[in-house]
């Protein structure tokens, strides 16, 4: 099942047979407005902090999914999911309610790649039957926490992305009616050495490079072998890096290459900057938009590559890089 240096090739590929994604009110405004499944009518949604609301979005999109799949959370092996607050707070205050042993992962934005990722290892060996992947994300919570509280009203850069209030779960079955996970890539840390804080796109612009190509690489195929390169939330600075980086590699991959956080807002009007990012943007994008346009036949093979910035309060404030990572999926129609 191991194929070159970092993929595995699945010998009875899983079958993602269910997802479900929630978003905020930002979100469901901008372009895919109306392929999100739910939306929250405020930031809030009903509890008394952002980290609070952060959780109640994962428990009820967790809820919505089970319930659409006519499962029960005793159906379910493992959850493995992720979030941006620190120790993964709201993904552990989300999911204790449902009594699923949990893998906690933190992969910064790469999370539902990880997620997904890992999950498929573990039904494509057997070793679970059912397993629930996602990752989530509120602007309130990451701009609280990694940059500056919301009152305090700081200038934000042109380089600078919107974190998505979002999140997104996919059900990852052996067999059943939906899309195949043929294959990933796990990504290695990269560190172009950036230290910018607002330019997340250039931070993971050269792993989620290197990832595409090794996987290209790993699998003896071409940027033509798939009807859409998908990354994670690169924005729309981090994805013009991120195709110049690949020409000069020798690979062009401007046909094919899409981006959650440049699609899932209107730059013109919502004043997103260089567009969205959090653990939540590719997460709620690709259980919505990109899992239906599969499904319809629009496109019949993907590679999903959700991207990370992987910095904390520390690493930052001692003026540490801030290195990249990005995990890869191939996902196909039946």
């Amino acid at each position: 099942m191991h194929v070159g240096k970092q993929s595995i090739k699945f010998e009875k590929p899983p079958i993602i047979t269910q997802t479900f994604s929630g978003v905020g009110p930002k979100e469901a405004e901008g372009p895919l407005g109306n392929h999100f499944h739910h939306y929250f009518e405020d930031e809030i949604i009903g509890t008394e902090s952002w980290e609070k609301a952060e959780a109640e979005m994962i428990k009820h999109v967790i809820e919505r999914l089970l319930e659409n799949a006519n499962l029960t959370s005793k159906d379910i092996n493992y959850i493995l999911s992720g979030d941006l607050e620190n120790q993964i707070n709201a993904t552990h205050m989300g999911v204790k309610d449902f009594n699923i042993p949990l893998f906690g992962l933190y992969g910064a934005c790469s999370t539902m790649g990880e997620a997904m990722g890992l999950g498929s290892i573990l039904v494509g060996t057997g070793i679970a039957k059912r397993v629930i992947a996602g990752a989530s994300s509120h602007n309130c919570t990451a701009e609280k926490q990694f940059r500056y509280p919301l009152e305090f009203g700081a200038q934000r850069t042109m380089t600078q992305q919107w974190t998505v209030t979002g999140c997104g779960y996919v059900l990852i079955e052996q067999e059943g009616k939906g899309l195949k996970v043929e294959s990933i890539t796990t990504g290695k840390i990269v560190d172009f050495e950036t230290k910018d804080v607002t330019n997340m796109g250039a931070v993971m612009a050269p792993a989620a490079v290197d990832t595409i190509l090794t996987h290209l690489q790993d699998t003896n195929q071409q940027p033509s072998d798939y009807d859409a390169i998908i990354t994670g939330d690169l924005g729309v600075c981090g994805m013009n890096i991120a195709l110049d980086l690949a020409k000069r590699l020798g690979v062009d991959l401007s046909s094919v290459m899409h981006d959650c956080g440049a699609m899932i807002y209107d730059h013109e009007v919502q004043d997103t900057h260089c567009g969205g990012s959090g653990c939540g943007c590719s997460a709620s994008v690709f259980s919505s938009y990109w899992y239906n346009q599969i499904i319809e036949g629009k496109y019949k093979r993907v590679l999903l590559v959700p991207t990370g910035a992987l910095m904390s309060l520390a690493s930052t404030q001692q003026g540490e890089h801030i290195p990249g990572i990005a995990h890869a999926v191939c996902i196909s129609k039946q």
